[in-house]
């Protein structure tokens, strides 16, 4: 195991990001060599970062890759850095969707586009940073570093709505975040450390737990986002370009359901058991409220944009349901949903950049001028639905399964996200990809080109692989959900790798 991965990991892309800053000659050549660094540059972190998953020893207890240095030592603050089963998966997705949102812009961003691929690349360490840090004041430097780049990508190269996008996008995050601070402040007056570690096993008192636990809740749920604290949320994904979109969709909003996980349940399981029936109830109403928005819509990217609210809704259902098999469901959620939603926004974008609207209204018969695109959306539409042999379905079935140890009733609204979700995405599907043969726009649409298949492709297969192998997945991450919320007796069977329920 190299310590030296994790560091590589988290700042190669910003090293890519100061070679294009350094990068001179006409605006061509310019433009072009930053598209090339970029791309090679995550590339080569996602390599690194598999590299990473395959040393990883689920079974081994704590965290690894560790890396650790003085930073504030009066202060008890330092850089201290790891991953453990839960976040190395976060990593991973975090570098697997930059190069496709890289590859997935070449051709959409025109303008200004050494300064998007910078802004692409900081993004991405920030998300790395974020997912591995192990002291809370990194955590909180990570995390709102994320609003700079991801703020910029809605702000300069968004829709026509695009500054009030980005301005309510940055308000909300740094609003919420102020509680985050003042909960960290408390935590180190209480310890004198910001040591996440540390902390896991600080026995703090059940009211101080209940204010702290209220104050991440706050600012993770703004980023996850949990109802109604996503006002921000339909205008940000709509204005912000499709590789943007991806990026805040697929990854940014599990920063918020990483968070909730790792300082609200894990470090706060007391006041956890106090706050999940409020929190069951909100995931609930954002799962059917969603739908119902999403149905009503008339813009292709707003569907996906309330469909995404909507799987966050069970995601939240699946983290306080507070059992092993609702936070593996949840976590293999957020995984899958990552890959599924930043698809289906790069689908939108391939007939949209095309037609240049993306008014359902102004679209029927796609399927007859671009089958390929047709079948590689049909795929991502079942899938987040929930269709067995796709991730989704694998993440929902667990959710289920641990929501029914709390109440059938959250169990079976919280699965009418599969029933909801079919209703407003067939419907998409059908009214965009079928009807009489291309006319309009459409008659002028031709099918997929290699770069659009160099992105759709790898998400198709992994949407099928965490469906039809989903182990490979689970074996990661769930001996370590186990040991911090089974039972001791039920922890000990986390050495197996993949419990029976979770398979």
């Amino acid at each position: 195991m190299h310590p030296i991965l994790l560091p590589l990991v988290t700042y190669l892309p910003l090293g890519g990001a100061l070679v294009i800053l350094l990068t001179r000659g006409t605006t061509e050549a310019v433009e072009g060599a930053s598209r090339w660094v970029a791309l090679w540059t995550s590339l080569l972190v996602f390599a690194l970062s598999v590299v990473m998953w395959i040393e990883f020893d689920p079974h081994q207890p704590g965290f690894q890759f560790v890396q650790m240095l003085d930073w504030a030592p009066s202060f008890g603050i330092s850089y201290h850095a790891g991953v453990d089963g839960i976040s190395i998966l976060f990593v991973l997705l975090a570098t697997f969707l930059t190069p496709l949102s890289i590859i997935g812009g070449w051709k959409l961003v025109t303008n200004r586009v050494r300064d998007y691929m910078v802004a692409v690349l900081l993004l991405e360490t920030t998300l790395v940073g974020l997912f591995s840090a192990l002291d809370l004041v990194l955590f909180y430097v990570f995390y709102e570093a994320t609003l700079i780049p991801g703020s910029l990508m809605i702000g300069v190269w968004g829709g026509p709505k695009r500054i009030w996008a980005s301005i309510q996008f940055f308000l909300f995050t740094f609003g919420g975040s102020l509680f985050m601070l003042l909960a960290l402040l408390a935590m180190w007056n209480a310890t004198g450390t910001t040591d996440i570690p540390v902390l896991m096993h600080a026995n703090f008192p059940q009211a101080m737990q209940c204010w702290l636990l209220l104050g991440f809740v706050l600012a993770f749920g703004v980023k996850l986002p949990l109802f109604p604290l996503h006002a921000w949320l339909p205008d940000a994904y709509t204005e912000a370009p499709t590789p943007a979109s991806a990026m805040l969709s697929g990854v940014l909003s599990k920063a918020g359901a990483y968070g909730l996980l790792r300082f609200g349940i894990l470090m706060f399981p007391d006041a956890a058991r106090l706050f999940a029936p409020y929190v069951l109830t909100l995931g609930v109403i954002a799962v059917i409220y969603a739908a119902i928005i999403a149905l009503a819509q008339t813009d292709m990217k707003r569907v996906i944009a309330y469909s995404s609210f909507s799987h966050m809704g069970v995601i939240a259902v699946g983290l306080f349901t507070l059992t092993p098999e609702g936070i593996d469901g949840a976590i293999f959620q957020m995984l899958s949903h990552g890959v599924v939603i930043a698809a289906l926004f790069f689908c939108v974008a391939a007939v949209s950049w095309r037609a240049e609207t993306r008014s359902i209204e102004a679209f029927s018969g796609v399927a007859h001028k671009m089958p390929v695109l047709a079948t590689l959306a049909m795929l991502f539409v079942m899938a987040n639905i929930g269709l067995p042999g796709t991730g989704a379905f694998v993440g929902e079935l667990l959710v289920m399964v641990g929501a029914i140890h709390v109440s059938f009733w959250v169990a079976f609204l919280a699965g009418s996200s599969m029933i909801l979700g079919a209703v407003y995405m067939l419907v998409l599907y059908r009214r965009v990809m079928f009807g009489g043969a291309g006319h309009g726009v459409v008659a002028m649409l031709r099918d997929l080109t290699g770069p659009e298949l160099a992105v759709l492709v790898p998400c198709a297969i992994v949407t099928l692989w965490m469906g039809i192998h989903p182990a490979s997945f689970l074996r990661v991450f769930d001996p370590a959900v186990v040991s911090a919320v089974a039972p001791p007796q039920a922890a000990a069977a986390a050495a197996s790798p993949v419990r029976p329920a979770a398979g």
